[in-house]
């Protein structure tokens, strides 16, 4: 990874899991900007930033659905929390339907940060961890429970089918709430967590399926529309543009 861009990561408190994936930090210390894509995830991020040219500031970005080349500003440090998708109904309390590749800025003092709280990653995940808990109103449907349960578990893996003869719960229905909620079908979700799934695996070289895809040419499909290249190409990740590929732990 570049050894200019400092990255951590810390797991949420127990009661938080499955609302919270994880909080994180990236910071650029170079003197110039950094060109990266971002790859889809799945996820849904509030983002905490400051840089020498911006102020501090809050954005809540969406579900991305394709690859999105954009810089990380020099001098730069973000805080971020990054939601799973129960989150967003139980914590955030709001619809996201609005923000496919996209962000939105939120009030400076969401859940009452400030710049200083830039200062200390682990003191940032505590006061995080505070509010969220907070925030939290715990899931209460059982369907929504065991959707999002199968749908992580298996990494988007399983159709929408299977999904809703398990959960009790019609695809029609399925779909409204999705497209409602966090503005895609059930099943485009299901595949971008494929797609994610299938990145541990390319960076071990093991160019081929390994998710449930049809065959080799469906798996190479997916993944140059998630990530606008070969798998080969993201492999090799020259220059570090794929920053959740560089930031990826070795497993």
């Amino acid at each position: 990874m570049d050894p200019h861009l400092i990255y951590q990561v810390q797991q949420p408190h127990l009661d938080l899991q499955d609302y919270v994936e994880c909080f994180w930090m990236l910071r650029n210390d170079a003197e110039t900007d950094k060109p990266v894509v971002i790859l889809p995830d799945g996820r849904v991020d509030v983002f905490f930033s400051k840089s020498t040219i911006e102020n501090f500031h809050v954005t809540l970005l969406g579900i991305g659905t394709s690859p999105e080349r954009t810089t990380i500003a020099a001098r730069s440090v973000t805080f971020a929390i990054s939601f799973k998708l129960p989150g967003v109904e139980c914590i955030l309390k709001t619809s996201i339907a609005h923000l496919i590749n996209k962000g939105e800025k939120q009030p400076n003092d969401l859940w009452t940060f400030h710049e200083n709280d830039l200062l200390d990653f682990d003191e940032f995940c505590q006061k995080a961890t505070r509010q969220l808990l907070h925030s939290l109103s715990r899931q209460n449907d059982p369907r929504k429970i065991k959707l999002f349960d199968l749908i992580y578990a298996n990494h988007g893996s399983l159709s929408v089918k299977e999904l809703s003869e398990r959960v009790y719960w019609s695809s029609r229905q399925m779909n409204r709430y999705f497209l409602q909620m966090f503005g895609l079908p059930l099943k485009p979700y299901c595949n971008i967590l494929r797609f994610r799934a299938s990145l541990q695996h390319i960076k071990r070289g093991k160019l081929f399926p390994e998710e449930n895809f049809t065959d080799q040419s469906h798996f190479i499909r997916e993944i140059k529309k998630r990530s606008g290249v070969l798998p080969k190409t993201l492999n090799q990740n020259q220059n570090d543009r794929f920053i959740q590929f560089s930031t990826m732990p070795e497993k």
